[in-house]
């Protein structure tokens, strides 16, 4: 997997400060995307064990709230796979960061319909995540008021919430502090 940049002090894509990462590859091709250049699989550097290492030195500080996954694609089967040991990797060094990843699938016709690769590879990322935008951008539907998306369609999940209720739960900004 290669990846296109590492923010190691975002504010744009989860609440607080937080470290991103934007995986390479993307089958969606979405009209209006932001970073189309990452669309391609071997656009950017390689991912490996120094770049996983230099992530989670960027998480160390207290003042870094979480961990911020975007692409590309990292719902895509070929990133899963290469993406799974950092997300347990950060769940398990750093428990009280919340973690967010953006997606163009859709959670319940995609992802949990196990469509996705290996159905045990996409339910062990989905455990590693706190909250999940969903959805293709959709350039119609490009609304520069928006808070952590760009287009109407998409939602903003709260995956936890959601597997205990067995329904979608919507993340609730008033409950920030939780995620």
């Amino acid at each position: 997997m290669n990846y296109a940049t590492i923010k190691s002090y975002d504010v744009a894509n989860g609440p607080g400060v937080r470290v991103s990462l934007f995986v390479s590859g993307c089958t969606h091709h979405c009209r209006g995307c932001f970073n189309a250049e990452a669309w391609d699989f071997n656009y950017g550097k390689p991912f490996n064990s120094a770049v996983e290492d230099q992530i989670i030195e960027y998480l160390r500080p207290w003042y870094i709230r979480g961990f911020s996954l975007l692409g590309g694609e990292p719902f895509e089967p070929a990133n899963q796979a290469a993406l799974l040991p950092l997300m347990q990797r950060i769940r398990r060094l750093y428990p009280e960061k919340n973690v967010w990843c953006y997606t163009g699938y859709d959670y319940e016709l995609d992802i949990l319909a196990g469509k996705l690769g290996p159905w045990e590879v996409t339910k062990e990322l989905l455990r590693c995540i706190d909250i999940l935008v969903d959805g293709e951008f959709i350039e119609a539907e490009k609304d520069l008021t928006l808070r952590f998306k760009g287009s109407r369609n998409q939602r903003i999940i709260d995956v936890r919430a959601s597997h205990y209720a067995d329904e979608i739960v919507l993340w609730d900004p008033e409950n920030e502090a939780e995620n």
